[in-house]
């Protein structure tokens, strides 16, 4: 059997439609048909119940299905791993990171990874946390870089950085005032938040719950700079974290205030696909990564 036609099957047996499968492979329904035909053959046995709408697998089909993708999978790892064989260094490492980790807290990673690996590259490039996880499992990033890291049986899952959460305020509104906040000081406060689909949302609206704090949420967006903008020109408050504050507070334009309640944070993490097969350069990178969530658990 050739892997492009456990390829064409399996994509039938989940997009249930020839029409659909055929054009996932720039091929003619026809062209599916035959290949799935030929499977019968070779099997002596029918895979799928064509009488259905929508289609769906027989008992022979389903079973053939879950071979087929744990052949697939297989393969697609002793790809990466003759790829890897090529070079000792590997000559570039693909790196995804939600925006606020690659522009505030990943460059002083890459700066020392490329004093041992100057002819390596390291491409960052931005995207949500929930287009890193597709990336990384599908095999088109090495290492994702998120925040309230998810479990997935798939997934290696290692801690990066624990970032303080702190108080974000324009200098002319009134809570700037304070050296430390109590976390309930912000009921009813104007707060520009994050959307809801954002895992730190998320974690943030779990603190609020917790301290039975409730804010008024006036602006949502999807990314930290735009509500740092918002903030600026004193339109709410927000819970940020502190690396991603650092620059704007340097500057004047924002204040930065510990909680007094206890110390917020929200933990990040680093994501490998658990068959990947890395460099020693990407072996290297990651454990530079982890360096400082190790020293922090000793």
């Amino acid at each position: 059997m050739h892997i492009e036609t456990l390829k064409v099957f399996c994509d039938l047996a989940e997009l249930l439609s020839f029409s659909r499968t055929a054009e996932k492979h720039f091929l003619s329904q026809s062209a599916v048909s035959q290949q799935l035909a030929q499977l019968e053959l070779v099997h002596k046995c029918q895979l799928i119940n064509r009488k259905k709408r929508p289609i769906e697998l027989t008992k022979e089909g389903q079973l053939l299905y879950k071979a087929a993708k744990e052949m697939l999978d297989r393969y697609e790892q002793l790809k990466s791993e003759l790829s890897s064989l090529k070079s000792s260094t590997g000559s570039r490492i693909s790196v995804a990171a939600i925006f606020s980790i690659g522009m505030h807290t990943l460059p002083k990673y890459v700066k020392r990874f490329m004093v041992k690996y100057p002819n390596v590259n390291v491409r960052v490039e931005y995207f949500s946390a929930a287009r890193i996880y597709e990336l990384v499992l599908s095999r088109e990033i090495d290492i994702g870089l998120v925040a309230i890291p998810k479990r997935d049986q798939k997934l290696d899952v290692h801690e990066f950085e624990d970032e303080p959460l702190v108080l974000a305020c324009s200098p002319k509104h009134p809570l700037s005032k304070d050296s430390q906040i109590d976390i309930h000081k912000l009921q009813f406060e104007r707060f520009i938040a994050f959307e809801k689909n954002v895992p730190t949302r998320i974690w943030i609206d779990t603190i609020l719950h917790r301290y039975s704090t409730s804010v008024h949420q006036v602006m949502e967006f999807d990314n930290i700079e735009t509500i740092k903008r918002a903030i600026e020109i004193n339109s709410g408050v927000s819970i940020l974290p502190e690396p991603t504050l650092l620059q704007e507070v340097a500057g004047g334009t924002l204040k930065s205030i510990p909680f007094s309640n206890e110390r917020f944070i929200r933990p990040t993490g680093i994501i490998v696909r658990k068959d990947r097969v890395l460099a020693q350069a990407g072996r290297y990178f990651i454990e530079l990564l982890r360096k400082k969530a190790q020293r922090r658990q000793r």
